[in-house]
């Protein structure tokens, strides 16, 4: 009996991973309703383990369920990109403060910023689809930096749950070319304060970045 219910939680254990994946890959997109019997066949699990799965997504609010209809996807609406990336720059902040004060080596940093300035340097030349996908690895690398930098497993559980939220809001609007010189620029004034050793303008470096990004989509104020 306790080995079926010890593959019963491993099954539903696999089925959330496997539903996370498909919320922040491109799988499913922000916003869609999906039925019960389809998501059983895209995650290739069990009804009772999916829906396991199902209602732990839907306690960490990445998605919603329609009673006898199915699940719908967190949507990308103006206040939860707002409330996700405010979220996110509050994190950064602090943790561009921590950078300054030794959160990470010179090495990593310097690697960092490498990789910044490649893709700057290829974008301005023209953006192709690999690029695209690298500028938003790199882009993830700089934030979860600044995450590490915060050194508390607390902070680290919600830091991780909002970048989920803000990976199935990226999914309804690509990273455009049009992006990607002016993001790869203003890490790279993060990363130039932070190596300064001015948390001050680190910090504003972050906020700057925060409004922008808002901008970027169509969120002013």
């Amino acid at each position: 009996m306790n080995m079926t219910d010890g593959d019963g939680l491993l099954m539903a254990d696999k089925a959330y991973t496997r539903l996370r994946e498909l919320l922040t890959g491109e799988g499913l997109r922000a916003g869609q309703f999906v039925s019960m019997q389809d998501l059983v066949g895209m995650l290739g699990y069990p009804l009772a383990p999916t829906r396991e799965a199902v209602k732990r997504a839907e306690s960490m609010a990445l998605v919603s369920v329609v009673p006898k209809r199915g699940v719908l996807v967190m949507e990308a609406t103006p206040e939860a990109v707002r409330e996700c990336f405010d979220l996110r720059a509050i994190f950064d902040q602090e943790g561009a403060r921590r950078l300054v004060h030794g959160g990470a080596d010179a090495d990593s940093l310097a690697g960092l910023r490498a990789r910044h300035e490649r893709i700057l340097e290829q974008a301005r030349a023209g953006v192709t689809t690999a690029l695209q996908r690298e500028a938003k690895e790199v882009d993830w690398a700089l934030h979860q930096t600044l995450a590490a930098a915060l050194g508390n497993p607390a902070a680290a559980a919600i830091y991780a749950l909002n970048r989920d939220k803000i990976a199935i809001i990226q999914q309804s609007r690509p990273f455009l070319p049009d992006r990607i010189v002016p993001a790869m620029e203003e890490h790279l004034r993060i990363l130039d304060a932070v190596e300064a050793g001015d948390e001050e303008v680190a910090a504003g470096a972050v906020r700057d970045h925060y409004r922008h990004t808002l901008r970027w989509w169509g969120i002013l104020g």
